[in-house]
């Protein structure tokens, strides 16, 4: 997920317009969904690479706790300084701080990942997290990032009052075929070479097996580049591919 790998083919060029533009307009509610492998925390990094110092943000990996156990995380993430024994307590700190924040002209972004583990409980927090504003202003981002489940967990009646809160989403495929060749040799670039060192039947194997699947490519092409420096070779063909 190294923000310095992240390759800008079609969909995630317009996946990272796209939240950053929601960001900065504080549209409130961001869902980024795609499935496993095709680059959703790559573009995350990607994105807070954007950011300046203007926003601040925190990242919840692990989204899988108890209410005051999430108020907690949130409050050592914010470095409150100190622990809180009930919701009410932590939520009076946050609201202040919220406030403070707003005053300078900075922006709050929280960045849910794993969200498809989020339990109803823990979505709902989150929600009314959401409804604190200032003048009509937003005082906090929340930006939800899963897997294609995620969607379907949002349909859920229980959770129809958070779905309608999500202004801004984007599902993330694979790349396209025509990317591929591109992509590897934009990987290689940043690992430092400008050899082409896969063939174009390489590149068709690769295309083939992965679907296109940005992680799938970047495992082929790892294991490719092993077996071809064991075998003492300096091109990669469709043998070796098909091999690993």
């Amino acid at each position: 997920p190294d923000p310095n790998f992240l390759y800008l083919g079609e969909i995630h060029k317009e996946a990272l317009a796209i939240l950053k533009y929601g960001i900065l307009d504080s549209r409130g509610f961001l869902l980024l969904v795609g499935d496993v492998g095709t680059g959703k925390t790559t573009l995350i990094n990607g994105l807070l690479e954007t950011l300046d110092e203007d926003t601040i943000v925190v990242t919840v990996h692990d989204p899988g706790l108890e209410k005051l156990d999430f108020c907690n995380f949130l409050a050592s993430s914010f470095k409150f300084k100190r622990k809180f024994s009930s919701k009410g307590d932590f939520l009076v700190h946050f609201i202040h701080f919220l406030h403070k924040v707003h005053d300078k002209n900075k922006k709050v972004l929280l960045i849910i990942d794993e969200a498809h583990k989020l339990t109803h409980e823990i979505m709902e927090e989150i929600r009314l997290l959401s409804n604190i504003e200032k003048k009509g202003a937003r005082l906090l981002n929340i930006f939800l990032v899963g897997q294609n489940e995620l969607n379907e967990t949002l349909a859920e009646t229980r959770n129809r009052a958070l779905l309608q809160r999500i202004t801004t989403r984007y599902t993330i495929g694979p790349l396209k075929k025509s990317e591929v060749s591109d992509y590897i040799k934009f990987r290689l670039s940043v690992a430092g070479t400008e050899r082409n060192i896969f063939n174009s039947g390489a590149i068709r194997e690769i295309i083939s097996f992965s679907k296109c699947n940005p992680r799938m490519i970047n495992n082929i092409c790892d294991h490719a580049l092993l077996t071809g420096y064991v075998k003492g070779i300096k091109k990669i063909d469709a043998k070796i591919v098909k091999e690993c």
